[in-house]
């Protein structure tokens, strides 16, 4: 049995990891954590996911929720997440972290935690969405240089960074596949007298309004052909089953930075 414990337990998200805990075998919930002064703080977690109890109580303390826990499942924020992670490499437990909007810098603290202990970290824990990565970079390298790369997405008016962290990757993936950087290439501005599109350049264009759990769509343009890959999320399920499947896998794993194309074997 792995034992997990998760972070905003009382979130949307974190309810919907909970669901998905209690309905995946060999797998159970031993920790939840809130951030101090949290109306659900005491409260059982799962009552607060809206199912049955399951007898573990939210707390506002980190070390207490991992004490029995062999995991944890983080859909923080990079601030947030960093310092859950010390906290973890410090107890030498395995974390899964769907968080997204990680500074280079910030990326680089997550790299020195997995060498003393496990991490998946993934901008997006769909398993569609990393069967797209993997397209993505096929369809690059056939197309090569002769295709213009656009990328679209949208969210939900309450999404906090931008582009997503799941366009960035898919930009990355484009950019390294045409042997670009995406960091030089990728241009998620423009407005008045742009001059004409660069070749080497990756639009990134980001969409903000009610709702909408994801959508990401890159279009590879040529000269009289399009060719468009798209992924739509329809609920925050798919990514809590996606998280919870991470953290089973990573339970196996020694001191590492993965993600899930190494969860999915698709690398």
């Amino acid at each position: 049995m792995i034992r997990i414990a998760v972070t905003g337990a009382a979130g949307r998200m974190g309810g919907r990891i909970i669901t998905a805990i209690r309905e995946a075998d060999g797998m159970e919930l031993s920790g939840a954590v809130e951030r101090a002064g949290h109306e659900m703080i005491g409260h059982d977690a799962g009552q607060s996911a809206g199912g049955a109890p399951l007898g573990v109580k939210i707390a506002d303390s980190l070390e207490r929720a991992m004490e029995k826990a062999d995991v944890l499942i983080d859909f923080t924020f990079p601030e947030v997440s960093l310092r859950n992670l010390g906290a973890c490499a410090r107890l030498g437990k395995k974390v899964v972290i769907g968080s997204t909007g990680f500074t280079p810098e910030q990326r680089q603290e997550v790299v020195k935690f997995a060498q003393k202990i496990p991490i998946v970290l993934a901008p997006n824990m769909s398993v569609g969405v990393n069967a797209c990565f993997k397209l993505l970079k096929e369809t690059a390298k056939i197309l090569g240089d002769g295709f213009d790369v656009e990328i679209v997405e949208l969210h939900h008016n309450k999404k906090k960074d931008a582009p997503s962290g799941t366009a960035v990757r898919m930009g990355e993936i484009v950019a390294d596949a045409l042997g670009r950087d995406y960091h030089q290439v990728a241009n998620c501005h423009r407005e008045g007298m742009t001059g004409e599109r660069t070749r080497e350049e990756i639009g990134m264009q980001t969409v903000r309004g009610g709702d909408i759990v994801g959508e990401h769509t890159v279009y590879f343009i040529g000269m009289g052909e399009r060719i468009e890959i798209t992924h739509r999320a329809m609920s925050r399920d798919m990514f809590a089953r996606g998280a919870v499947r991470a953290a089973g896998w990573l339970a196996n794993q020694p001191a590492g930075l993965y993600d899930m194309q190494d969860v999915l074997g698709l690398k």
